[in-house]
């Protein structure tokens, strides 16, 4: 005959079969879901300041300044897997050191239950937008893109790239006002 203890046991060993089983189902009907949605960016302002970087050798190095606009319908992203999106706007270019750089301008968590749409106007960037020496300054292919993680309630967490970007020149010469 079993003891109480060894019922208990199988009891709490079945119930974590049973609950490890619903998460993969969690997993596997939300998986394979397309979750690419159109983006519309628009850059309204860009200027460009050679300033003293003083992470290394003392250098000036490029920091650009962007206002941007950005509009989507993220609902289509949400369905009972997701917990959260992290949101975030990247500027990917070339320069002669470097054949790929990235850097990260604007970020923001969107909470299931909270508004969707995005309607941003006139943002400016969240982040320092510095190169590391002079690759900006007329620059004529840098391309904004918006990304986001999927923070699901089971699964892994995508990495989704947006249906949309913008490309565009930065200026050939330096602002020398202290405003932005």
């Amino acid at each position: 005959m079993n003891t109480v203890l060894s019922r208990a046991n199988s009891l709490f060993a079945f119930s974590l079969s049973v609950m490890a089983a619903l998460t993969f189902g969690c997993f596997v009907t939300t998986a394979f879901k397309d979750r690419r949605v159109p983006v519309d960016i628009h850059v309204s302002k860009v200027m460009l300041k050679n300033v003293d970087d003083f992470t290394g050798p003392r250098e000036r190095s490029d920091l650009g300044f962007l206002t941007f606009d950005l509009s989507s319908d993220l609902q289509p992203i949400f369905d009972w897997n997701v917990k959260q999106l992290f949101l975030y706007l990247s500027a990917e270019y070339a320069t002669r050191s470097n054949a790929l750089n990235q850097v990260v301008l604007w970020d923001k968590i969107v909470l299931r239950g909270e508004n969707t749409k995005l309607n941003l106007r006139d943002v400016k960037s969240k982040y320092f937008f510095f190169d590391d020496g002079n690759g900006l300054r007329a620059n004529k292919n840098i391309t904004l893109t918006l990304s986001w993680n999927v923070v699901p309630n089971a699964g892994i967490l995508p990495l989704v790239a947006g249906s949309g970007q913008v490309s565009l020149p930065f200026p050939e010469s330096y602002e020398t006002t202290k405003s932005y």
